[in-house]
């Protein structure tokens, strides 16, 4: 074999352990990440704090850094504005999971959920998850992928609005239902 065959299966391979590796889960070192809830928030989630994490990344701050700090410290803030950003994006999991769950409850609260809108809960989780898997590796490999965070943001921000607009028709149908069971109620009183 020539040198070129085995440089390439070695890229290969070294390509295909990074890959399983970042698919692994994330496990707790003595507080090395910070705890995900952190960022969680009642209301619009995680994903309203993406531009802080945009701005964590922002190419004017490491040039600042980099003029005026110790390199050892340059890299100290990346490592921990990387570590910020993985709790960010498990932050962001931790919402679109819940989504889906709430997906899940107004799927069988509704009768007219469809085949159809099952197969775009799949394409939606797949999506996701590939989006997560590719993130999260580079933010292993000390790239900022905040375009790519961005988009996830913005899958996860229009989940949450479809959510929140399906509750709402299902809360409209439901008090149509019992404002037109009191109605039957009082005209069932007025006859009898």
């Amino acid at each position: 074999m020539s040198l070129f065959l085995y440089v390439f299966f070695a890229i290969a391979g070294l390509l295909l352990f990074l890959f399983l590796w970042s698919m692994r889960k994330p496990h707790r070192r003595g507080g090395a990440l910070p705890d995900a809830g952190i960022l969680e928030e009642r209301g619009p989630g995680s994903v309203a704090h993406l531009p802080q994490i945009q701005q964590a990344f922002a190419d004017s701050d490491f040039e600042f850094l980099f003029e005026r700090a110790q390199s050892s410290l340059v890299r100290r803030v990346r490592r921990e504005r990387r570590q910020v950003a993985l709790a960010f994006l498990s932050a962001v999991r931790e919402d679109f999971d819940r989504l889906l769950h709430t997906a899940t409850i107004i799927s069988v609260l509704s009768p007219e959920v469809a085949a159809l809108h099952e197969f775009e809960r799949l394409r939606l989780i797949v999506k996701f998850n590939l989006r997560y898997r590719i993130i999260r590796m580079q933010l292993h490999l000390g790239l900022a992928p905040i375009p790519r965070l961005s988009r996830l943001s913005d899958l996860v921000s229009g989940l949450s609005v479809r959510m929140e607009t399906a509750m709402k028709e299902l809360g409209e149908r439901a008090a149509l239902a019992a404002e037109l069971a009191s109605s039957l109620d009082r005209r069932g009183g007025d006859v009898a």
